[in-house]
């Protein structure tokens, strides 16, 4: 199946996708972490984790996080597996500003960095890295295929992609539970607790359009990746996706 057209925004404000995403997180960013462990009931950190263990300690030891946020995944990628470096871009200045309190609180500053940038215009060498990890970012990109690419790009032979994103779910009682949570009470906590509570609707309706599953593996092979996996996650709520670079 094709890549989805459809492009869902935060504001719809006459903007580029990546401009309104940018300002959107830059406003939540403050509430970001707090409303990330409330909203999903704290299973998100779990799912990290298994984000995380799809990482091999031995080969890959340097390593990229895109959309990288505060940095959680960042950081727990160089706790858990012990990389020697890992880099963390994110299009939000807001993100990162409490992303690097959280690093310097760890003391990893010699082992983490963080960038302002864009994921559809990396800006790094190719073959620049082992491994790159992205945490519910990939349905955040502009141009998916051409941030997949750049993903590839910079990849060194071999490397590998490990990608954990919210799916459709495919239940029905499960599917109506998830989008009344998400499509109603999310907001509603949002607009209780953030100054944006546009961003969490906006999640929802950006969940609706991705092409997961199946749908994104073959976009993955599309782009150029190959030993594409996919896993769902509690019910299909989330997946994790695995690719590599040809060797």
């Amino acid at each position: 199946m094709a890549e989805s057209k459809k492009v869902v925004k935060p504001y719809g404000a006459g903007e580029s996708k990546k401009q309104e995403v940018g300002r959107m997180f830059d406003t939540i960013a403050p509430t970001y972490d707090l409303l990330n462990r409330g909203t999903s009931l704290g299973v998100d950190t779990l799912w990290r984790k298994k984000l995380i263990a799809q990482l091999d300690p031995a080969t890959h030891r340097t390593i990229l996080d895109v959309a990288t946020g505060t940095a959680d995944v960042a950081i727990q990628t160089v706790l858990r597996t012990g990389a020697d470096h890992v880099t963390g871009l994110d299009l939000s200045e807001g993100m990162l500003a409490y992303g690097r309190i959280k690093v310097k609180k760890r003391g990893l500053q010699d082992r983490i960095r963080l960038d302002q940038g864009d994921s559809e215009a990396l800006p790094y060498a190719d073959a620049s890295f082992d491994a790159i990890t992205v945490a519910f970012g990939v349905r955040n990109f502009e141009n998916l295929e051409q941030g997949l690419a750049e993903m590839l790009r910079v990849l060194r032979p071999g490397g590998k992609l490990v990608v954990l994103e919210f799916s459709r779910i495919k239940y029905a009682p499960l599917r109506w539970a998830f989008n009344f949570y998400f499509g109603k009470i999310m907001p509603l906590i949002g607009r209780l607790q953030s100054k944006d509570p546009r961003a969490y609707a906006y999640l929802f309706e950006s969940v609706q359009a991705f092409p997961s599953g199946r749908d994104f593996q073959a976009i993955l092979a599309r782009v150029g990746y190959n030993d594409t996996t996919w896993q769902a996650l509690t019910f299909g709520i989330a997946s994790i996706y695995t690719a590599y670079r040809p060797r």
